[in-house]
């Protein structure tokens, strides 16, 4: 996998204006949560906000949706254009106009201003890079199309009308909460915590690795220690090996992610090792069968693609002029971040639905 990660940082939740309930919201809950303020598809401009929850789902006026997204040579990714290119086969009132995936950023660049030039009505961008797509984002808003800014934040706030992503710091807090207190629980004093990151020269890898250390702070735990495994199964399979070799003893591993977490299990199962628990990330389907047989990976922390899914119906809002109900305001909010929520095998059946192939 090239030096670019499956998933590049977002905006901090410090500096978001929205928190909403991740992976669960994003799946179905905006079909609730994205309620009409019109049923005609107007401007917006009605004050009586809060109609009947599902409102916005009924067919309105007919809108053009562009997407572009890398391409899906990670899990990750390629849940992103299925949940994308599913949502809006749901709307009879949503042509879905996707351009091809790439890895190229000056490809991206040209498919993005064709859809332009195609004058669509909205534009869902998961850029390969946020920085240097940023003016692609600008020139769409210039021209009047509203950009709806996927996970991978452009840093001009000009260039998109809306950002939805998930919240990697909040990942770490999940997963160093979700070990902390068990290993709290049961009355572990000193423990080995080994994490495996993605990229560690990225910045959406040191927020999850902030948000897991500043966690287990809270319970008096440090990480003992941590290594990249460079998003993938090959990376991950033998930086697993690497510290259960190093570790005679582990209490509690934290993989930052489920798709290169496929390489971490391999060697794990291939050790022989159970003394301790482990916590995946991202929420794939393959973690969760894992975390519902029992073993070792105990839990997962969201970082779902069905994000995807949102940004569709949010670019579909916009397009049609309406807002989300459920919030006083009368348009949608400016940006949005997922909550990163612990899937365990109390409520696996529940997040099953959700999860993506890696």
């Amino acid at each position: 996998m090239r030096e670019q990660s499956p998933r590049q940082q977002g905006p901090r939740p410090s500096r978001r204006n929205l928190l909403l309930g991740g992976a669960a919201i994003a799946a179905g809950g905006l079909a609730a949560a994205c309620t009409s303020n019109t049923d005609d598809g107007d401007s917006g401009t009605n004050p009586q906000a809060g109609t009947l929850a599902g409102d916005n789902d009924k067919a309105g006026k007919q809108v053009t949706i562009g997407f572009s997204a890398p391409a899906a040579d990670h899990g990750w990714i390629a849940a992103i254009a299925k949940n994308a290119e599913e949502q809006a086969k749901k709307y009879s009132d949503v042509t879905f106009k996707p351009v091809e995936p790439t890895n190229d950023i000056n490809q991206q660049i040209s498919a993005v201003e064709s859809l332009i030039s195609a004058k669509v009505d909205v534009l869902v961008i998961l850029p390969n890079d946020g920085e240097q797509l940023n003016q692609v984002g600008r020139k769409a808003m210039d021209a009047g199309v509203p950009v709806v800014n996927l996970d991978r934040v452009f840093p001009d706030h000009l260039s998109y009308r809306t950002w939805v992503g998930g919240d990697n710091y909040g990942m770490g807090v999940s997963a160093g909460h979700y070990i902390g207190k068990k290993l709290k629980d049961k009355g572990v004093a000193d423990p080995v915590i080994v994490e495996i990151q993605g990229i560690a020269t990225l910045p959406l890898t040191q927020d999850r690795s902030k948000g897991f250390a500043d966690a287990l702070k809270s319970y008096g735990f440090d990480v003992t220690a941590k290594q990249d495994a460079k998003f993938t199964v090959e990376s991950g399979n033998q930086v697993a090996s690497n510290l259960l070799q190093a570790h005679k003893k582990i209490d509690a591993i934290w993989n930052h992610d489920d798709d290169q977490g496929v390489g971490v299990l391999a060697a794990i199962k291939q050790s022989g090792r159970d003394e301790f628990f482990m916590v995946g990330g991202a929420g794939s389907a393959n973690a969760m069968r894992e975390i519902k047989a029992g073993g070792v990976l105990e839990a997962t922390v969201t970082y779902s693609p069905t994000m995807a899914a949102s940004a569709i119906k949010l670019g579909r809002l916009i397009a049609q002029g309406k807002g989300m109900a459920d919030l006083v305001e009368l348009q949608v909010p400016q940006s949005i971040t997922l909550a990163s929520e612990t899937i365990t095998k109390d409520n696996v059946d529940r997040y099953m639905p959700l999860g993506f192939e890696s």
